[in-house]
């Protein structure tokens, strides 16, 4: 879409000056007029034809975190529901962002509804920023007056899943810590270590001393790793990377989906956390006044598994043919019993999304308890594999010392 910069007057003949993207000059003078000003000239800015790179903000972060997104929401929520314009809610907003992507975006949409967009429309041109969810509710808030409203069930439900979040990967942060030191132990002991205790071994029993099995195995794995270290390693690398790629693709999304749902302790989790954001997701949507079947589709894009999702699409299917979704939901495997019955009472009473708050609350706390569990679970198995190893490594090299020494009396 073009853009033009313009220079007109307000209703106290002040000269104002910015730029606008419209179809064409027409669309300019109409959004102008909206904005009770009078269009002194307008022009088309020609967009630069080559490579033009912005060193200054090439290492910096090209997404907003989630903590900043929660208070800008709660700030503009605030603001709304005092009776300050949108318009300048966002204003003052943007010009205090003290993070420079959100204040970039800000800056982007104010131009956007300055020229005649809705706000939801403005944030929907930032997807990475503003997802489904954030949209379709700041949306139906515009449509029914409750913008204020609305916002503060946004921040709310975000800091509960930024939250969720948090307690995810502090509890995946000591196991994989764990696993990295395991791993890179592990190399070091076989690239430095063990050659040189075989040397040692060599130089006592001399080149036809017998040595147990389990010391040849280990002075075969180190002397195949010092050999192709040069092919080892990219090949570790290389499957780490592909598979990382293949799990983002559908198909790899899909498979890695159906894996954790058949661990045990993982597919608990897993599940919880699934159901907890679908309640919470579902009961935001439909708090905020959205349609049931677009509530399904947004949350299936927002419950984080393929297969959860595929099931929502189904549901919204048969709810569209007239099912209700307490039904629907009663026969499918992957959801708990307790969500369809909570879906049933709140059918019957139209307090669905009450109903559901409280699902999600009950879930979320589930989750924090199942990752308590499976991380006192995890810290041990993998200090024992630790331990093992080191117990591997002192046995193949203490088993022929002690054989040599007998040899010596």
């Amino acid at each position: 879409m073009p853009q033009f910069a313009y220079v007109a007057v307000d209703a106290q003949r002040k000269a104002v000056n910015g730029k606008t993207e419209q179809i064409d000059r027409a669309g300019v003078i109409a959004a102008l007029t909206k904005q009770n000003l009078r269009p002194v000239s307008i022009r088309e800015v020609k967009k630069r034809v080559g490579i033009n790179i912005d060193f200054q903000h090439l290492f910096q972060p090209n997404h907003v975190k989630a903590d900043r997104l929660v208070i800008f929401t709660r700030q503009l929520s605030a603001m709304v529901g005092a009776g300050v314009p949108l318009l300048r809610s966002l204003t003052s907003l943007e010009k205090h962002a003290e993070d420079p992507v959100l204040k970039k975006i800000l800056a982007d949409v104010i131009k956007n509804v300055e020229g005649g967009m809705s706000l939801g429309e403005a944030i929907n041109k930032h997807p990475e920023t503003f997802n489904d969810i954030y949209v379709n509710m700041v949306r139906a808030g515009e449509a029914a007056g409750i913008l204020d409203d609305i916002l503060k069930r946004l921040a709310f439900q975000q800091e509960k899943s930024a939250k969720i979040r948090k307690k995810v990967r502090s509890a995946m942060a000591y196991p994989l810590v764990l696993m990295v030191i395991t791993t890179l132990a592990f190399f070091g002991l076989m690239l430095f270590v063990i050659p040189q205790i075989g040397k040692i071994l060599t130089d006592l029993g001399g080149p036809d001393a017998k040595l147990p099995g389990i010391t040849l195995f280990m002075l075969g794995v180190s002397h195949i790793i010092t050999t192709y270290w040069y092919i080892i390693f990219p090949a570790i690398g290389g499957i780490i990377y592909g598979t990382l790629r293949y799990v983002k693709t559908p198909r790899g999304k899909r498979q890695f989906d159906t894996l954790m749902l058949k661990i045990p302790g993982i597919k608990t989790i897993v599940t919880k956390l699934a159901v907890a954001r679908f309640a919470r997701t579902f009961s935001a949507l439909m708090g905020a006044g959205v349609a049931v079947l677009e509530c399904l589709d947004v949350t299936s894009r927002a419950v984080g598994n393929t297969l959860f999702a595929e099931a929502l699409r189904a549901a919204a299917k048969e709810v569209k043919n007239g099912k209700s979704l307490s039904a629907v939901i009663e026969r499918n495997d992957l959801f708990p019993a307790i969500v369809a019955q909570m879906l049933a009472v709140g059918e019957e009473t139209g307090q669905t999304d009450t109903v559901l708050v409280k699902v999600a609350d009950f879930y979320e706390d589930e989750v924090d308890l199942a990752i308590e569990s499976i991380g006192s679970i995890i810290e041990p198995a993998m200090i024992v594999l630790m331990g093992s190893m080191v117990g591997l490594i002192a046995a193949s090299v203490m088993t022929p010392i002690a054989q040599l020494s007998q040899n010596i009396k």
